[in-house]
Parts: structure tokens; C-alpha cells; sequence
């Protein structure tokens, strides 16, 4: 079509050319391999032979125009005119491709589409070809069907009539037909009402028979030539309704572009009965091979779906699969060719596309056991072996997991499928890479919480011994020994960081979170130290140490001549002092505390961490202080009382004196001595069980009996003196 497009405007000048040359396009249905066209060199159209259209031999039957022919008309007409190939030669047998496009292409161009047919094919349906006309009518509707603005004038000429049926009536049945023709086609969105009227007008010719009917043959095509060449008659065909409104001068361009649309529209393209017969047997042959394939495919896929990895789904969809390629090849091989190929590659789709949701489906069971065995036993092997090293165990494990889900992905191979699993494998590393991040998260967790649980023996024997013994370099010890444990949790942490592949980036939060959670421990057990009844002690502690002991630790003994009220005042003033220091931690002997912003995460706030007695606890912890004191206070005044009242020494010795004798005569009377003995080993045995509460609770008891049996003996007396009165 392109080089026509070259060759159209010479052609439009030969001769001298016209300016505004008007196509039209014979269409010869069902003649041109029978007998000359309509339009011959003899009849018609030209009797001077001015244009060089090819003709059928009387001497050998074959088809004479192939592919489209173009000429101008003769005598200066400005009409350009295709002679198009008959839509049922033998040359092309059963493919009609070519027949369908190059009639759409004519209806699309002509203004005037002369359709060449036999009388005894009118009212055949088959034999008039209908069903091309069908489809090109259809088409044509559909592509050009928004677009046209002028009408195609469809000229019928109706060949060899020699019956007695008139004209009329061969023309109402073609018109018939065309009718019902064009209200069975699909039309498309839009055009559901259009008509045929709308589109094309109708016209019908006969010719008599060119062998019984030479002379009259002759005199009606040159009747006929007339409505083609001279415009005052009344059936003069070349109207203002049909004129396309294309220069000469575009129409090369014009006719390349609707041929273009007509050959990369697929609705021409219909198959051949070899086509059809293909692909309803291939069609057959792959509903009966698929059948076993997809009991194979049933029987494993409930499995696959309740997530298990099944072991021979690979090797056995596998041997279905080349089992039903197998019967499709040796059944369908034998059909056309094309055919064969495309169901074939369909078949295959069909099998992969079932197999590939089924793998699909496998690799992602095996992706969520990776990811789920990985955690838990990675998990696992930390926890039970700490020691191992995290990055060392973690690799491992990591390497045996892809290795088995490769391992389950490569059995579901199969040669020349166009999917993979890459994305699944990637999926997969990412998986384990973000899971190794958990890991190494819930590691370093672990390491800070053993780590803390180390310091946290350490802070609390320090902060017990230095606020134990308060002094002014009680604080200073705390922060030393503070600072310590940090120095050595540091090292511990860097050095298991290191081991877990914990990047550098990541050192800083880790150190801050430690910490902050060593210097957690240290006020928790700062705290502690300085509770209401701990704080109690220690100040009573040491009131006693300034109060009840000497200088050199030893017990005092008041004696009446001892300042105890200024010992006194001394020693709780000394004590009340330590109430401030036990208040608010002292930081400045500590170096790690002097970067707080970054020693501690940010914001963490560490200035309410120092105060660790408030005023109004403080204030509340000096009055009981304070009564304690006292106490203490007025026990050693009675102690000193007691050392100024004991029993005289002549008062002892005149007490033996005077006792003497009746001392003498207990001893020497075994009566009164049993009896004595009797009731001092009494004495001394409850003395030393501690049992005199109990027997002076039983004495009173069994007083109190007897007083009331006594009173009630009394009263009984009394009533039986009342009567003798």
C-alpha cells in the first residue's frame, strides 16, 4: 500500500490529470473467476480501451485480478477506479483474510462500490457470500461507523439474467437480506439504532446473458456506462450525498491510513475450517490431558493450603505435568501447525499457571516456617548458651534456614517456566535480616539486664558500707564506687556489642540506657538505705556511739559527778546532723556524673533522682528521732539514780548478824531444811523457765475460786439462820 500511495499521483496525472478526482472501487463478488468483469475493456465503462485491467481467458479458467488494481477512468472522467480480487477464487482456498480486508478497504474509500454477482446466487447465502458481507459490514460499523459523514452508494449488477423472476423482486430480496444482515450485527456503544439507510443507498442492475444475449448485453452496458459518465442522467451515480471530500492530491496519504486500520484490526482475522477443526480438536485433546494433572494438583493442595511443606509436590506435579504435555503433543501434533503451536503454548500456561499457584503458595508456607523457626530458635540458642557468641550462633542458624528453604524452592523447579521465587528469596532475606535485628535487640536486653544485675550486688554492698558509717566522705565513696561499676559494666557491654555486630551508631544508646539503669539501682538502693526505720537506725546508731560509749568504744557508766546533760546535747546534735546528708545525694565526687547529657538518654530527669528524703519526711523523721533520744535520755538517768540508792554495807552486815540464829536453825533441822529446799528448787526451776507470769496468773485464779466458794458458803449459812429468828 505504500508504494501505491507512491505511485497514485502519476497516475493521477497521466494524461493531464484532474484536480479533483472522485475514487470509486468495483467490487466483483463472486464473477471475476467465472467470467469479465463488469467492468471490461469491452463494456461499460471504457470502449476505447484506455485502461490496462486483466481479463479471464476464455481458453483456461483462473482467477485474473490479484491483490487491488488501480486505473483512471477513460475520455477524461475524473474517476479513479480499483479493481479488487474476487472473494472466491481456488488460488486462495479456504483463507479469506485478504478478500475480507480488501472489501472493507473499498466500502471505507469508495463513493460508489459496484458489487458483481450471478442471478441464480440471489437469495443463497453461501453462495452470495453473506457472511463476508456480514463481517465487513460489521467491522466497517465499528471502525468507521462515528466518522462518516457522506453515504456509500452500494450498486448491485445482477449477471446473466435470463429467468423470468423481474428485476424488482431480485432486488427486494437482496435488500431483504441485506436488512436482516445489518439488525444481527453487534453494533458498537452509541450506533444501536442506526440503519442500513443511514449509511449506504441501494441500487440494482441486470445484464442478460453475454453468449445467448450478445447485441442486447451490448446495448444495456453502454446504458449502464452512462450513469458512470454522463451527468445528465437520471441515475447519474457520482452524487453530492457519496462525495468524500478528499483532494486528489491526499488521497494517497487517505487510503494508506484506512488501509493501515483495516489490517491491524484482528475481527478480519477468522480462521479457516483446517483453523477451526485445530482448534476444537486441540481444544479436546487438552480437556482430556489436563484431567489427570489436576488430580495430582487436588490431592496435595488441601496440604499445601493448611500450610505444610509437602515434600514431593515438586517431583510429582512435575511428572503430571510432562504426562499431559505428552498426550496433548502426540493427539494435537497432527493438526494445523499454527493452531497446534498457540494451544500449546496455552495448554502450558494453563499448567503453569495452576502449578505456579500451588508452588506459590508452598514457598510461602516455607518463608513463614524460615521466619518463625529462626526466631524461636535463635531464641532459643541464646538463651540456653550465652557464652557462644551472638553473631557466631546467629549466622549458623541464619545459613541453615536459607539453606533449607533454597532447598524446598529448587525441588518446585521446572526448565522454561517464566516464574521464579526471587521475590519470595528476597522477601526471605529481608525476614531474617529485620528478625536477626529483633534478636539482636532482645541480646542486648539480656546483656543490660545481667549486666545490671551484676552492678546492682555491687552498688548495694558500696552504699551500704559508706551510709553505714556516715562521715563527710560518705558521698565521695558512693560516687567512687558508682563510677566503678561503670567502668567496668562499659567494658563488659563494648565488648558484647562487638560480638552481636551491633553498629557503631548504636554504642551511645546502649551505654546511656545502662546507664541509666545502673544509676536506677543505685537510688533504688539509696532509697532504701534511707528509709524512715533505716534512717531511724542510723541515726540512733550513732547517737549511741557519741552517748553510751567512751572514746575508746567503751560501755559508759554514768556516775553522779557526769556531765550527762551535755554529753547528751552533744552527742544528738551530732546525730541530727546527718538527717541534711542522708537527704540529697552529693554527685560532685563522682567524674562520669559531671557530662550528664552524655552519660543519660535524653530526657531522663535526673535532678529529681538526688532528693531522696523530702523536707516535710525529713522534719517528720527528726521528731521521732527526737523522742527516741529522749528515751535514751532518761534511761540513763535512771541508771545513774539506781547506782546513788543501793543498800548500805553495814546494813548487810547487821542483817547477818541478827539473822544468825534463825539461819542456824533452818540449816540444822532437817524439816525446816527439806521444806526450804523444797520451795527454792520451786523457785529456781520457774525462775528459769520464765514460768512466773503463769503461776502468779494461776495463783490469782485459784484465789478468786476460793474467795467465791467462801461467798457462797456464807450466804448458805445466812440463809439457814433466818428462819429461827
Amino acid at each position: 500500500m505504500s508504494s501505491y500511495g507512491q505511485q497514485v499521483p502519476d497516475l493521477l496525472h497521466r494524461n493531464g490529470g484532474f484536480a479533483d478526482a472522485v475514487p470509486s472501487g468495483p467490487y466483483h463478488q463472486g464473477t471475476k473467476d467465472r467470467g469479465k468483469p463488469v467492468f471490461t475493456r469491452l463494456q461499460l465503462i471504457d470502449q476505447d480501451q484506455a485502461f490496462s485491467f486483466d481479463v479471464m481467458s476464455d481458453a483456461q479458467r483462473q482467477q485474473t485480478t490479484r491483490g487491488i488494481w488501480a486505473d483512471r477512468g477513460s475520455d477524461g472522467m475524473p474517476v479513479l477506479i480499483l479493481d479488487v480480487e474476487g472473494t472466491d477464487g481456488r488460488e486462495r482456498g479456504e483463507n479469506q483474510d485478504f478478500e475480507r480486508k480488501s472489501a472493507l478497504f473499498s466500502l471505507a474509500i469508495s463513493e460508489v462500490l459496484i458489487v458483481n454477482m450471478w442471478e441464480h446466487t440471489v437469495g443463497l447465502y453461501n453462495g452470495a457470500n453473506m457472511g463476508l458481507l456480514k463481517t465487513v459490514l460489521e467491522v466497517n460499523l465499528q471502525l468507521f461507523g462515528t466518522q462518516r459523514e457522506n453515504k456509500t452508494l452500494l450498486y448491485f449488477v445482477i449477471r446473466d439474467h435470463v429467468s423470468q423472476t423481474p428485476l424488482s423482486s431480485l432486488a427486494k430480496t437482496l435488500k431483504g437480506d441485506l436488512e436482516r444482515i445489518w439488525d444481527s450485527l453487534n453494533k458498537p456503544e452509541g450506533l444501536g439504532d442506526a440503519r442500513l439507510g443511514d449509511y449506504f443507498d441501494l441500487q440494482f442492475e441486470s445484464l442478460p446473458h453475454l453468449l445467448l444475449q450478445p447485441e442486447n448485453f451490448e446495448r444495456l452496458a453502454l446504458k449502464l456506462r452512462n450513469q458512470f459518465t454522463d451527468k445528465k442522467d437520471e441515475k447519474y451515480v457520482f452524487r453530492q450525498a457519496y462525495k468524500r471530500r478528499v483532494p486528489a492530491d491526499g488521497f494517497p496519504h487517505y487510503a494508506e491510513s484506512v488501509w493501515e486500520k483495516v489490517v491491524s484490526n484482528k475481527d478480519l482475522d477468522l480462521p479457516t475450517q483446517q483453523e477451526l477443526l485445530a482448534q476444537y480438536r486441540c481444544d479436546e485433546i487438552a480437556a482430556a490431558a489436563i484431567g489427570p494433572f489436576r488430580q495430582v494438583v487436588d490431592t496435595v493442595r488441601p496440604r499445601v493450603q493448611s500450610g505444610q511443606i509437602v515434600d514431593e509436590l515438586g517431583p510429582a506435579t512435575r511428572a503430571a505435568r510432562e504426562q499431559a504435555l505428552g498426550d496433548f503433543d502426540q493427539q494435537a501434533a497432527r493438526y494445523h501447525a499454527e493452531v497446534y503451536k498457540k494451544k500449546r503454548q496455552a495448554f502450558v500456561q494453563t499448567l503453569d499457571g495452576e502449578l505456579h499457584a500451588v508452588y506459590l503458595n508452598q514457598v510461602k508456607n516455607a518463608l513463614t516456617l524460615a521466619a518463625e523457626s529462626f526466631a524461636s530458635q535463635g531464641q532459643r540458642m541464646l538463651e540456653e548458651n550465652p557464652d557462644a557468641g551472638f553473631r557466631e550462633t546467629v549466622r549458623a542458624l541464619r545459613r541453615d534456614i536459607t539453606k533449607r528453604f533454597h532447598a524446598t524452592v529448587d525441588a518446585l523447579a521446572i526448565p522454561g517456566v517464566p516464574w521464579t521465587f526471587a521475590s519470595e528469596t528476597t522477601q526471605l532475606d529481608m525476614l531474617l535480616e529485620a528478625t536477626t535485628a529483633k534478636l539482636r535487640k532482645a541480646e542486648m536486653e539480656r546483656v543490660l539486664q545481667l549486666l545490671r544485675r551484676e552492678a546492682r550486688d555491687t552498688l548495694s554492698e558500696v552504699i551500704a558500707d559508706h551510709l553505714g558509717n556516715p562521715d563527710d566522705g560518705m558521698w565521695a565513696g558512693v560516687m567512687a564506687g558508682f563510677d566503678a561499676t561503670c567502668v567496668d559494666a562499659d567494658a563488659k557491654l563494648l565488648e558484647r556489642m562487638e560480638t552481636a555486630g551491633v553498629e557503631a551508631a548504636g554504642y551511645s544508646a546502649l551505654y546511656r540506657k545502662l546507664h541509666k539503669a545502673l544509676w536506677d539501682d543505685a537510688t533504688e538502693a539509696l532509697r532504701e538505705e534511707v528509709g524512715d526505720q533505716m534512717v531511724l537506725l542510723k541515726l540512733r546508731t550513732a547517737l549511741e556511739d557519741r552517748f553510751r560509749y567512751d572514746a575508746a568504744g567503751l560501755p559508759r557508766v554514768w556516775k553522779p559527778s557526769d556531765d550527762i546533760d551535755t554529753q547528751f546535747s552533744s552527742a544528738r546534735a551530732s546525730a541530727q546532723a546527718l538527717l541534711p546528708k542522708f537527704s540529697k545525694v552529693d554527685i560532685r565526687g563522682s567524674i562520669k556524673l559531671r557530662s550528664r547529657e552524655d552519660f543519660f538518654p535524653a530526657g531522663y530527669d535526673f535532678t529529681r533522682t538526688l532528693v531522696l528524703i523530702t523536707p516535710a519526711r525529713a522534719r517528720e523523721v527528726s521528731k521521732r528521732f527526737s523522742r527516741e533520744a529522749d528515751a535514751l535520755y532518761l534511761e540513763a538517768k535512771r541508771s545513774m539514780v539506781a547506782t546513788q540508792n543501793q543498800v548500805p554495807m553495814w546494813m548487810i552486815a547487821l542483817l547477818v548478824f541478827l539473822g544468825w540464829n534463825e539461819a542456824m536453825t533452818v540449816l540444822f533441822n532437817p524439816l525446816y531444811l527439806v521444806l526450804v529446799a523444797m520451795v527454792g528448787g520451786t523457785a529456781f526451776v520457774i525462775h528459769s523457765l520464765g514460768l512466773w507470769g503463769p503461776v502468779f496468773r494461776a495463783a490469782n485464779g485459784m484465789a478468786g475460786m476460793a474467795n467465791d466458794r467462801v461467798h457462797h458458803l456464807l450466804v448458805e449459812a445466812v440463809n439457814r439462820t433466818e428462819p429461827a429468828k
